[in-house]
């Protein structure tokens, strides 16, 4: 197993290596293509690759003129299976924590919840990769106050690592006739400003937590951007009076996430290439978004 791993995790970056050549060899037939086009001299350092680059050109099609981005390849098979999570915490969780990780597994559907004892990480991805886990989530706390969630995919990656704010469990909500009932139906998903390239990362990697819905779920989930905080609210919704007429409920649990770091590997590799990272300098960027406007 740990040979296979190696090789496959050996292959994987070597596919990886490939991207910048790949990506070097589609601007070149790009300019050839843009001069053709307006009628202008190809550039001068691409004359002695031209007759090559343009027999590439001619046989080329929609789907083979835009090279594959190795982002993509990390979720090309999600959609072919519903995704399997392993949800933990960090050793000796305290009782607020324990409470919210009960309410995340139902939050997130397919997914099982371990108690963490004295396993170490690379255990636990090990074991979650032998079966056939798509995602590990591992969720932190602060003197009993949970303050970082991490959502590593599998078999390579990527791994985001979140700051946790606000949280509000269901346990905390005292008045009990003003939520809903929480549901176990696979929901619809909401991502509101998600416009940048980062924003579009941070919602794939999300929103492949979540299996395909029925059309006639009445289960929402939101994750709505507003200054680089990612706010997350569970609604159920009732039509009592017809379709005009819509009550909502939210459910919980509910809380802000901020992105502070994408990693190009799994959770327990220390070695991995950071794709993005938030630096000091960026907290005081002014009216600066990286998620969305």
């Amino acid at each position: 197993m740990l040979r296979r791993n190696t090789r496959l995790r050996r292959e994987y970056l070597y596919r990886k290596s490939l991207e910048g050549k790949e990506r070097e060899y589609y601007e070149k037939k790009r300019k050839i293509k843009e001069a053709l086009a307006e009628g202008k001299p190809i550039p001068t350092e691409l004359r002695n690759e031209e007759a090559e680059l343009r027999k590439e050109i001619d046989l080329e099609d929609e789907q083979t003129a835009v090279p594959n981005s190795l982002i993509d390849d990390e979720y090309a098979n999600a959609t072919t299976k519903d995704p399997k999570i392993l949800l933990t915490t960090s050793r000796n969780p305290s009782a607020p924590l324990t409470q919210f990780v009960k309410e995340l597994k139902i939050v997130f559907p397919n997914a099982m919840r371990m108690n963490r004892g004295g396993q170490v990480i690379s255990e636990i991805v090990e074991t979650c990769r032998s079966h056939e886990f798509t995602d590990v989530i591992l969720v932190h706390e602060h003197r009993g106050r949970p303050d970082g969630l991490i959502v590593s995919h599998l078999p390579f990656g990527p791994t985001a690592y979140f700051e946790l704010l606000n949280v509000v469990t269901r346990h905390d909500i005292k008045d009990k006739h003003a939520i809903g009932t929480m549901s176990e139906a696979y929901p619809h998903l909401i991502f509101d400003n998600f416009t940048t390239k980062l924003g579009q990362r941070t919602a794939t990697i999300l929103k492949h937590l979540f299996p395909v819905p029925k059309p006639d779920t009445k289960r929402i989930i939101t994750f709505a951007n507003r200054s680089d905080y990612v706010s997350f609210r569970h609604h159920v919704y009732e039509r009592h009076g017809g379709p005009k007429s819509v009550e909502l409920k939210e459910v919980g649990p509910r809380f802000e996430l901020r992105l502070f770091q994408i990693k190009l590997g799994t959770i327990e590799q220390s070695e991995a290439q950071n794709e993005w990272v938030i630096r000091p300098y960026m907290n005081t960027a002014n009216k600066r978004s990286f998620l969305g406007d």
